[in-house]
């Protein structure tokens, strides 16, 4: 499974994966997910700003009616996927975060990746985080099971990896991929696309119909 994806994108996808690891069909068709770069906001600061205030602002134009519309949308969502949402923290620029996950994608295989994804997400969206701060990226690889020493050096040299990050995220630009998360699922007959935020129910359902093609 092809995930591109950015720091800000819905968790509903990763929580139908967990759904379906834990179904009967997971024992005869797995998947494993590859994660590809991509920025909402690369014009974002590095410092950040209000969340609460950045999407009022830039999304709904100051109104508090649609973000409170927004809040209770993102909420119902949630509650389907066994997340409680924090509307507060900040929005940054996610580079950093990027740059953590090909790294270590590449060097220590998927299931890293996932655990990595998993954390940053959950300290951005429930727990007010900073998503690229030196301390979430080290909460992410400590959840992970990277060693300390290597994550630390990895994090403080913030050009490691770097030309590489970016030349991802410009090969999913001429890829045509231009909003997130966008999501190829490959199939023994088939492979699925889905283009931005879905329901927990329809990924689940994307992916049982992979696994009854492949039986």
């Amino acid at each position: 499974m092809i995930v591109t994806h950015d720091s800000y994108s819905k968790l509903s996808m990763l929580s139908a994966l967990r759904l379906y690891r834990s179904s009967p069909m997971s024992k005869d068709v797995s998947f494993t997910l590859k994660f590809f770069p991509y920025q909402l906001y690369p014009e974002a600061s590095k410092e950040g700003e209000d969340k609460y205030e950045w999407y009022k602002k830039t999304k709904y134009n100051d109104s508090q009616d649609q973000m409170d519309k927004y809040i209770n949308l993102m909420t119902t969502y949630g509650d389907q996927a066994g997340i409680h949402f924090d509307f507060h923290g900040q929005v940054a620029n996610t580079l950093d975060a990027h740059r953590l996950i090909q790294h270590f994608q590449e060097h220590l295989g998927p299931d890293t990746a996932d655990k990595l994804v998993n954390s940053l997400y959950t300290q951005y969206f429930t727990q007010r985080a900073h998503p690229s701060a030196s301390e979430t990226l080290l909460r992410a690889t400590d959840a992970a099971g990277i060693d300390s020493a290597t994550a630390e050096a990895f994090v403080a040299g913030e050009f490691e990896g770097l030309p590489e990050t970016k030349l991802l995220m410009r090969e999913q630009a001429s890829n045509g991929v231009d909003s997130v998360p966008y999501v190829v699922v490959e199939g023994k007959r088939r492979d699925f696309t889905l283009v931005g935020a879905k329901e927990v129910a329809e990924y689940l359902k994307t992916l049982e119909a992979v696994a009854k093609e492949a039986s």
